[in-house]
Parts: C-alpha cells; structure tokens; sequence
C-alpha cells in the first residue's frame, strides 16, 4: 500500500539542495528573476525561488518532463523542504518566461558557477589554466506544437542528417583536472546556424571564468562552425588563447599547399601504440604548421599560426599517389604543434556534457513555449553545475562521474524520517554501497558528522 507518510525517496537531495543554498541560489533567483505582472495566469510568476528550486530539485533527483517534477511531493518530501510546488504550478511558471527572463536566468547560471566554485573547489587548476569549450546540439521534437523547432543538421552514425528540433548552444569551462562545467547555456530555433549567438557567450563565459578564479591562461576552443570572425574577435578582444577550427577554403587550401613535405611531423597521442618491427607510431596522423592571416583585407584580420593535421585516407588505398585528408585549426598559442593538436582535439570534452544532459533533464523539451523551453535548458545547466559541486565534495571518483552515476549513488538514496525526542533524523538503508561518500559530502556540506541518535534498540 502507498500510505506511509514518512518514506523519503531522494534523502541524497537534502545536502545538494543545502549546497544550493549555500551558494546562494535562492537569494540570486530572488534578486535577479522577476516576472511581474505575469501575463497568462495572474499568480503564475509569484514567488520565483521557490518554484525555480523546487524545478532544480525535480531535476536532480531524474526528471526529464515537468510532470515528473512531482516525484519532490511524493511521501515525507514535503516534511524535509519548504516550498515544494505541484508540476503543474511549476509548469504555469515556465511558460511565462521571455527572451528577458531567460536572460535573467542566465545570469544566475553564472553566478551561481562562480559561487560553487569558490564553495566546493570544483575546478581545481583553473588558477594556472582552464578550456572554454562552445559548442551545439540538435535536440528532436515531435508534432506541431513546439515554438521555434525546424528542421536543422546533425550527425547520426557519421552521417550528416536534417532533423526537426531545437538547438541549445552551451559553453563549458573545465580544467586540466577537472571535469566540464556549464557557463553559459542558450536555446535556438533548431535551423540556427551553429555559431549564432557564439560570440557573446564567448565573452560571457570568459568572464564568468575569470570571475570564477581563472588568472592565467584562458583557452577558447571550438570546431570549424566557431572559427569566424566574430568569436575570433571576441576572443582577441578579451586578451585569451583560441583554437578554432577553419573551413576549407580557397585562401586555406593554398596555405596548406604551401607547407613542404619536410615539415609535417607524426602525432603520439594519449594511448597510442608503436610498431614493435619499425618503431613507428601505427597512428599515421601527421601535423604542420604555417603562419596565417585570417580575414584579410578587412578590420579583423587575425596573423597566427595555422596547424594541420593529416591522415591516409583509407578509401583510396590503391592511388598512385598517397592520398591525405585535411583538418586545419587555427591558433595563437605557443604549445609544440603535436602537442597544440592533441590540445585542440580534446575539445570533444564537451560531449561528455551534452552526454550527461541528454540523459538527464534534456532528454525532452517538455513545453510547447519556446520560452518555457529555453528556461528549461538553463535550469538543466544550473542543475549539472549542482551535481558537479556536490560529487567534488564526496569523493574523487564522484568528482568525475557521469550525472546518472550521482544520481543513482548519492540523490536517489531512501530513508525513514522519524522524530526521536523532537530530533529530525534520517534513517538511510544499513550496508548502501556508498555509505562513506554519502557522510563525506554530508558532512561537507553541513559541516558536521552522521552520528545516531542514543536511544532504544528498535525490534527486529
């Protein structure tokens, strides 16, 4: 029978969502978001902290849709925490939401970033260097009734496909040893070119970065889509590193043309094997550079240096001549040029992001409002940022686990909410695999141990 009252489903929410506060989430919501007057439903944009937490809360504990924001409601949830809203209520709420008021929420996205990091350590090294990686994903939606969703291009099995459906564009900041956080997170119409808008996020997460405790190298990185002039500019303009990739074009292919055969060098990446016959790398990647100047002839005219990469193209193995294909990148940095590649392509870190995303809250884009949309993708950031922060301060491994992983050890933990002499007291499941970690990031947060409280032995 579904009757007990006092059954905690997610107990793992009560030191994550402590976490949150204590970086200030629900006093940035309060001072930074204001929907007022609401304009479909009058008390819809009433009390945003509480209804935005409460949709973090639903997120971290696995919803992806806003009926499952319930799950925060079910059993001694509402005992635990205050304000904990019905999805519909917190479903009302989104759809009020603008192009300004997602620009509000945005802004708590990063300063709540800035906030966790000085809080938990979570991006240990960002003080020597740090990577700001931008980049986009198609998300699919289905019928006729989502704002803003197109037919736009994506990649399915290596191959280049048109899928109806919405686009965010994200940027993550991560360190040397750390794993990727969310400093800027954007919802476009799924035909949006991927570098619309790419330039001011650039700039913000630069900032936010800097905010954040980033005092030496800051390197911006991207694919071929990134590598135009305005987030160059941006980029030039702020005084950090980039790593772009270029489109092949006329101007690129004869600078390519121009390197001599001498010049390229083989690449050993992390993991790679060599020949115990030749010695050689059995990777046949190969690098060279040239110096360059992008966009010539106008105002932003960009000199540095252009590395290409090479490899066989093994579908021509019976050419007469040794056929290659080309993957130019653009630069100022000063690393080698085997190293400079092997850096530029660990720019697919941010797929690890979108990974977690995609299996957690942006498994749907639950509303049919563009706006309710686009507020959405940004609490599903903060939501990422949240577990991040709350896995560095429970072990390190949980440090760089995947969202699934948190979820399932340290939020979706039952437990009985009893009250011996007045006490709240949680009592969690006898031998959890994560027993420790979980104490450790209680303790972490709250500052204080998990010790029971005295009292009579229970019957068996």
């Amino acid at each position: 029978m579904f009757d007990d009252g006092n059954l905690v489903s997610f107990a793992g929410l009560v030191p994550v969502m402590a976490l949150a506060e204590d970086a200030g989430l629900s006093e940035l919501i309060a001072e930074r978001v204001a929907i007022n007057p609401a304009t479909r439903v009058r008390s819809a944009g009433v009390n945003p902290a509480g209804k935005l937490t409460s949709i973090i809360a639903g997120m971290a504990a696995g919803a992806d849709s806003i009926d499952d924001l319930d799950v925060i409601r079910s059993g001694g949830m509402p005992r635990l925490f205050g304000q904990v809203y019905a999805c519909s209520t917190m479903g009302q709420f989104l759809r009020e939401f603008t192009h300004g008021h997602c620009a509000q929420l945005s802004s708590v996205l990063r300063a709540h970033l800035v906030a966790l990091v000085r809080r938990t350590g979570c991006l240990p090294g960002i003080e020597a260097r740090c990577f700001l990686d931008i980049d986009s994903l198609l998300r699919p939606v289905y019928g006729y009734q989502k704002q803003g969703a197109s037919y736009g291009h994506t990649k399915i099995s290596s191959r280049q496909v048109l899928r109806k459906g919405l686009s965010p564009l994200a940027t993550v900041i991560s360190t040397e040893r750390a794993a990727p956080m969310i400093a800027a997170m954007r919802l476009r119409a799924g035909k949006a070119g991927s570098g619309k808008g790419a330039a001011s996020m650039v700039t913000e997460a630069i900032a936010t970065a800097r905010a954040a405790g980033a005092c030496g190298q800051i390197l911006v990185r991207g694919d071929s889509a990134y590598g135009g002039r305005a987030v160059i500019r941006a980029a030039v303009k702020a005084g950090v590193t980039f790593s772009l990739g270029l489109a092949k074009n006329p101007a690129v292919n004869r600078a390519i043309a121009a390197i001599a055969e001498d010049a390229w060098v083989p690449v050993r990446y992390p993991g790679s094997v060599t020949d115990p016959d030749t010695g050689q790398l059995i990777s046949d990647a190969e690098v060279a550079e040239v110096e360059y100047t992008a966009f010539a002839g106008t105002k932003d005219a960009v000199t540095a240096r252009l590395i290409v990469r090479r490899v066989r193209d093994r579908a021509k193995d019976d050419e007469l001549f040794p056929a290659y294909r080309y993957h130019p990148f653009f630069t100022n940095s000063t690393e080698p040029a085997p190293q400079a590649d092997i850096t530029h392509r660990q720019h697919a870190i941010v797929e690890t992001t979108f990974a977690d995303l995609i299996d957690g809250p942006l498994a749907h884009m639950p509303s049919g409002r563009f706006g309710a949309n686009n507020a959405w993708s940004i609490l599903a950031g903060i939501t990422h940022n949240l577990l991040r922060a709350a896995g560095t301060l429970t072990s390190q491994r949980h440090a760089v686990a995947r969202g699934s992983t948190l979820r399932r050890q340290i939020i979706a933990i039952p437990a009985r909410l009893a009250r011996p002499q007045r006490k709240p007291t949680l009592h969690l499941p006898s031998h959890w695999p994560w027993a420790e970690q979980w104490k450790a990031l209680w303790a972490n947060v709250f500052g204080v141990t998990t010790t029971p409280v005295s009292g009579p032995p229970r019957p068996a």
